[in-house]
């Protein structure tokens, strides 16, 4: 990709999510994910109504009346993206790839922590470890990140959710909070088990990305279908009533499993249609979590 024009990408993408981030997210953003616990401020005179398992004795006995300790909300976090760039983010079928949408929420979520002063770092991940930005704070940080969510290449097309869980309980030694963005295409058997042992050393959210088309074949009749990841083709007959029963029967069991295993694994977790505003789910997945604290 040119440079300008890739500058002009990144810039769209900045004014926009930059926007949404700062006049819809910040405050639920702030509320749904707290920080590492309470860090002592400063002392002040007692006040009536003041919890008295506060009181500092040591300097109420210096002064002869009581005081209490004050403490705030030790905010700072580390924020980790691990964003799927598997081959099947390349497909969509109304006005935007899974990838798009992908590139505007990670673009969101980081402006968010920019803007509480968090941390925030990214894993690419295909079935490999693709790339590691570190977590940082700072603009130039985030708008590095955008330009790779733009322009970045896979070497892989697989998925492998579970080594990715591993790897970020590896490189990210303190807790953080850790979005998982994919359309959790994977059907590696320990998933589960490695989103519960991440979830429990990191607060792990997931964010499902789906497509219309992948609930419901349309009735058009033959239609050549290929596997983003596996380079293989198939041909159904999708006028066949049964044939469309069977992959929206597919698809009603590929949710309800996932369903299972984030509840069991203790993830929260929404899910984002390509072809609907974003915003609402991640609205609600905020106000939920913010309800839970």
């Amino acid at each position: 990709m040119e440079t300008t024009e890739l500058l002009k990408k990144v810039r769209k993408i900045e004014i926009k999510t930059r926007g949404l981030s700062r006049n819809i997210f910040a405050g639920e953003y702030h509320s749904a994910f707290k920080g590492r616990g309470m860090a002592f401020s400063e002392v002040r005179e007692y006040q009536f109504g003041d919890d008295i398992r506060n009181i500092d004795w040591n300097v109420t006995a210096r002064y002869g009346h009581p005081f209490v300790k004050i403490y705030e909300e030790e905010r700072e976090l580390t924020v980790m993206l691990l964003i799927d760039v598997s081959g099947s983010r390349e497909f969509g079928t109304f006005e935007k790839l899974k990838k798009n949408i992908i590139t505007e929420i990670s673009a969101i979520l980081a402006f968010s922590a920019m803007q509480n002063n968090d941390k925030i770092g990214v894993i690419f991940f295909s079935n490999t470890i693709e790339k590691f930005i570190p977590p940082k704070k700072g603009k130039s940080h985030i708008l590095r990140i955008i330009r790779e969510l733009i322009e970045f290449q896979p070497k892989e097309r697989g998925t492998n959710i579970s080594e990715t869980l591993r790897y970020l309980t590896n490189a990210i030694k303190k807790r953080c909070t850790a979005f998982v963005i994919s359309d959790f295409m994977d059907d590696h058997k320990d998933l589960e088990m490695a989103l519960s042992i991440a979830n429990n050393k990191h607060d792990v959210v997931a964010l499902n990305i789906y497509d219309e088309r992948e609930k419901e074949l349309p009735p058009i009749g033959l239609i050549k279908l290929k596997d983003a990841e596996t380079g293989q083709y198939v041909v159904v007959d999708s006028s066949s009533q049964k044939t469309r029963k069977l992959y929206s029967d597919w698809w009603v069991k590929h949710i309800e499993k996932l369903d299972v295993m984030f509840k069991k694994s203790g993830v929260d977790y929404t899910s984002v249609n390509t072809n609907e505003d974003y915003v609402r789910s991640l609205m609600n997945l905020f106000k939920k979590r913010a309800l839970k604290q």
